[in-house]
């Protein structure tokens, strides 16, 4: 059975195991996580909202990472009237080390 944790940054939930690498949104200095679940070999457990004994440790490999380019096309039709806009969503990385 695996172990593996979901954790909530800045309003995401993700699941994550040790040694993974995600990808969330823009974080200044330290990451926190709430630690939401926790399955370690058939043992689960589950908080309300959040486990209070339980702990992720993050590290940050990458303070700033820059997505894909979004465009958002937008036209009126019969009027002749089209527009482009486009940005690039910032996140960070950050390393899984142990829970």
């Amino acid at each position: 059975m695996a172990k593996y944790a979901v954790i909530k940054i800045k309003g995401n939930q993700y699941k994550v195991k040790e040694g993974d690498e995600i990808l969330v949104n823009k974080i200044e200095g330290e990451p926190e996580a709430g630690v939401l679940l926790v399955a370690k070999e058939g043992d689960i457990k589950v908080g309300k909202p959040v486990l209070s004994n339980a702990k992720v440790v993050l590290e940050t490999l990458e303070p700033l990472v820059k997505g894909k380019k979004v465009e958002v096309r937008t036209f009126k039709a019969k009027a002749r009237y089209r527009k482009k806009k486009g940005f690039r969503p910032q996140y960070s990385r950050l390393k899984v080390k142990s829970f």
